[in-house]
């Protein structure tokens, strides 16, 4: 398949989330990521959280084997690698199943949403461990960070191969007169990441309105992962159209 510039990885927690209210089984996790992924998504993430409120640990196994038949699709899950998250990835590992990269959060176990990144030296002792131990899995690792361009050296110098840049900054801002100066903040993340050798990842509240600027206007986004506004979309377009819109926008 040809890929875009950027790749698309869909969220599908909130599916989860979802079906969670009931005992029915519906909406279906697997089929709303087949869908997805047969509409030109290049990968799939979750968040399996240690209270598995939306994606469970059930349901990262069952992707993993959907994604096994998608074998030029990428499998992210993301999570505190001090909670659950590098148990979850060495149970895909053993069963078999694909894993392409982990994206290491810092969220607290009951927080409502990401909303802060890693922090640099504060963070770099105790990542380190864990970063050398997902990478021995074969995962790559992100690491979610906040746009700050000096911290980009160290969440290389720990062992990371990505950073995931912490978004909701700049959609907060989209309509509001700093809008043009949070781009800004990102661009100089982004080329400070790139500078030290790190790939580029970005996600948390990107949308269709937001995206296409995001994109044209941060160098070097190998990767957005979105979640909420898609699926939100998607229960008015539906899957398909939702994610070609997306991909239309970048």
């Amino acid at each position: 398949m040809s890929r875009q510039h950027t790749a698309l990885s869909v969220n599908v927690n909130k599916v989860a989330l979802v079906r969670n209210t009931r005992h029915l089984g519906i909406p279906s996790v697997t089929r709303a990521a087949t869908l997805c992924l047969q509409a030109g998504a290049h990968g799939i993430t979750v968040h399996p959280r240690p209270d598995q409120r939306h994606v469970r640990t059930g349901d990262v196994f069952e992707l993993g084997e959907l994604l096994k038949a998608w074998p030029d699709r990428e499998y992210n899950i993301e999570g505190n690698p001090f909670h659950n998250l590098l148990d979850v990835a060495r149970d895909v590992k053993a069963r078999g199943l694909p894993l392409h990269q982990l994206t290491f959060v810092p969220d607290s176990e009951g927080q409502f949403t990401s909303d802060h990144g890693w922090a640099f030296p504060a963070d770099a002792e105790r990542l380190k461990p864990v970063i050398a131990q997902a990478r021995a899995l074969g995962a790559r690792v992100s690491l979610f960070m906040d746009p700050e361009p000096a911290q980009m050296a160290a969440a290389k110098a720990v062992g990371a191969d990505r950073v995931e840049l912490y978004t909701e900054p700049y959609a907060a801002a989209w309509h509001a007169p700093e809008r043009t100066a949070q781009l800004e903040r990102y661009r100089a993340a982004a080329q400070a990441a790139l500078d030290a050798g790190l790939g580029v990842n970005a996600g948390h509240d990107l949308n269709r309105d937001n995206l296409g600027a995001f994109v044209r206007g941060v160098p070097g986004v190998a990767e957005v992962s979105i979640g909420h506004a898609l699926i939100a979309d998607a229960l008015e377009m539906g899957y398909a159209e939702t994610v070609r819109a997306y991909l239309a926008c970048m």
